[in-house]
């Protein structure tokens, strides 16, 4: 018979209604039922497409004595954190603060009925491994404890809430063009220069980061270094493994430093960002390839990823033929489809695209090209065609067909700039944007969650409004549409009516009303994305914003002069602020001839606004400083900028 999960929206909730668990969804009766019945709370968080969390529920929560000892002693909870990110946010620093490390997921919670942390993991296994305590031993351990020294549990977990409560004192510290020079000098020691990416194993895309390393070159520092660090790293990145050659789309991270080997899912929010990364790249570097790529992954989130126009939040790690299964080739099998089509050399062509007997992922192959002439070459591409028709046979993995407001919004941003060079992506941003609000706002009431064919019922977080302002924003500088103008504005003063507290944004305004990092997790901090629309508001409807900006930055200015490699979202804000925004004004009619021109101009923050003028006028925030009818002259005094700052 099927658990509480059964009646839940979520996706990955409904995957355990049939677990042998007396599950529940986070509620009150859960809560109810764990004081009524002095029990401690077992809380479990994961997400859909996540490869581990599947492994756990087969191994322990599909266990009947692991459930009977659950059912027994404990009231187990489900939450998905892509459903619920603020419950997901206030456990993992829970974690971190019991553990001193990062947690991830599935994260695993053991506290009482009024939320006290007694205990904390991740991943558990069923049995001794990994230097780890079995799940079940483990169970029985914590009900004894409970059972004996509960007045000591809860104690130490209360000093670690006490310890989660943000620290009062503000060390502010000046913000200059250091930040620039302290930046560049973290990220060059980061820098794998043989791979690309930064660090090691496992390696993420870090879209934060090298738009900021692009927005410095623009600037004119450190250029043939940081054209290095960018080109390098998204050549890697896309030569296969983390990027699938086959079907288009990045899958989350790689778990080796070459981006060969990836964590199988695909998550909408790496998607999106990362298509405007190559694509911003094309406009600077002229590199054909990144501009391919960019479009390649609009492509695939088209054609595999949305309904009426609005975009599902993940796909799968796993599939019926195991971790990986869908995308990956037995050697054998490939060799004699090569043999068959008769290419001259099929064990070359094998090699090039990666193969061998022995195979690169658990004895099979993950399709990876090296050598960058080689996409162009006409039986690489017939090749990867065959590995296509290949996987029409098979499964397609798992779609979590949630609807998110922040991801479709990134999505929904990244088709308005690359409708700059093709106007479909134009339409499609456009008629997605009117499905989302359509679905998941309700005048300046956003909601941030619901399956495709549901109604939202969860409100909107900080990250709802911080997304989907900037995309509103970027459709007005590809369309000039008032309209989209107006309604960022809107929502950014009703963002801070909810969120903002004199420097600081909350997460929500729910039960866990935690104040957001500001540094780039998954995906590019809520708090530095929406500092970033008010700067951008600033220039285009009023200088007021300028102030809460001015104040977010001040908040995390010790932190941001000290580590600008962990926030680099919200280093591009305050570089931006400290150089100011550049911004041509002129009528409708003259601007739209330069829309298409607005990312290859010679400085990072230029924004058009339409105005009565005859004229083209370059303005900053501090006033007009140039004024003539040939936008080539406004071009001109741009470069003059660049040089100056």
């Amino acid at each position: 018979m099927p658990n509480s999960l059964i009646n839940e929206q979520s996706p990955y909730l409904k995957q355990h209604a049939n677990n042998p668990i007396n599950w529940y969804p986070w509620t009150k009766e859960a809560f109810e039922k764990a004081k009524a019945e002095d029990k401690m709370i077992f809380l479990s968080i994961g997400y859909s497409a996540c490869h581990w969390c599947h492994v756990m529920e087969i191994e322990s929560f599909e266990n009947k004595k692991i459930a009977s000892l659950l059912n027994r002693y404990f009231i187990s909870i489900k939450v998905d954190k892509e459903e619920r990110p603020d419950i997901d946010r206030h456990f993992q620093d829970v974690f971190i603060t019991m553990n001193g490390r990062a947690g991830g997921w599935p994260l695993s919670i053991f506290m009482t009925y009024n939320k006290i942390p007694l205990y904390s993991a991740t991943y558990i296994p069923p049995k001794p491994q990994y230097g780890m305590m079995g799940f079940a031993e483990l169970l029985e351990l914590l009900a004894n404890r409970y059972k004996n020294e509960k007045e000591n549990m809860i104690k130490k977990g209360q000093e670690v809430l006490a310890f989660m409560q943000p620290k009062q004192k503000i060390e502010a510290t000046k913000i200059d063009n250091s930040l620039e020079t302290r930046f560049i000098k973290q990220i060059e020691s980061l820098f794998d220069s043989i791979n690309g990416g930064f660090g090691s194993a496992p390696k993420f895309p870090h879209t934060s980061t090298l738009r900021l390393v692009m927005r410095l070159y623009k600037l004119g520092l450190s250029k043939k270094r940081l054209e290095n660090i960018v080109t390098h790293t998204l050549y890697k990145m896309s030569s296969g493994g983390m990027y699938d050659l086959v079907d288009g789309g990045f899958c989350r991270y790689s778990t080796d430093s070459k981006w060969l080997i990836p964590h199988f899912e695909k998550m909408l929010y790496d998607n999106a960002l990362l298509s405007e990364i190559y694509l911003e790249a094309w406009h600077i570097f002229g590199i054909d390839r990144f501009k391919d790529i960019a479009f390649e992954i609009l492509e695939y989130l088209y054609n595999k990823m949305q309904q009426n126009n609005l975009y599902f939040s993940a796909s799968d790690a796993d599939s019926n033929d195991g971790e990986g299964g869908y995308y990956i080739y037995s050697y054998e099998e490939i060799k004699k489809l090569f043999d068959k089509e008769e290419f001259d050399n099929s064990i070359d062509l094998l090699k090039r695209l990666g193969f061998s007997s022995e195979g690169n992922f658990e004895s099979r192959n993950v399709v990876r090209v090296e050598n960058i002439d080689d996409f162009t070459d006409k039986d690489i591409q017939k090749a990867i065609n065959l590995l296509a028709q290949i996987r029409k046979s098979r499964e397609y993995p798992t779609i979590d067909k949630k609807i998110l407001t922040s991801w479709n919004a990134m999505v929904i941003r990244a088709m308005f700039k690359a409708g700059r060079v093709e106007s479909k992506y134009t339409s499609r941003a456009t008629e997605s944007l009117k499905a989302l609000e359509k679905k998941m706002s309700k005048d300046v009431k956003l909601y941030h969650s619901a399956l495709i064919d549901a109604t939202p019922t969860i409100e909107g977080f900080l990250e709802d409004y911080s997304y989907l302002i900037s995309a509103l924003l970027e459709g007005y500088q590809t369309t000039l549409n008032k309209m989209y103008l107006t309604r960022a504005t809107n929502l950014a003063n009703e963002a801070i009516k909810r969120f903002y507290n004199n420097g600081r944004w909350k997460i929500g305004n729910g039960e866990f009303q935690d104040f957001v990092e500001d540094t780039d997790g998954t995906f590019p901090s809520p708090l530095a994305v929406m500092a970033e629309n008010l700067l951008t508001l600033r220039s285009l409807v009023e200088p007021v914003y300028e102030k809460f900006v001015y104040r977010t930055i001040e908040l995390h200015s010790y932190e941001l002069m000290r580590q600008p490699i962990s926030r680099p979202l919200l280093s591009e804000v305050a570089i931006r602020k400290n150089r100011d925004d550049m911004i041509i004004k002129a009528q409708p009619k003259l601007l739209q001839k330069h829309i298409s021109h607005i990312d290859t101009l010679p400085y990072p923050w230029v924004f058009l606004r339409t105005t009565l003028e005859d004229n083209y006028q370059l303005c900053s925030n501090s006033g007009c400083f140039a004024n003539s009818k040939e936008f080539e002259d406004i071009e001109k005094e741009l470069k003059k900028v660049t040089k100056l700052g």
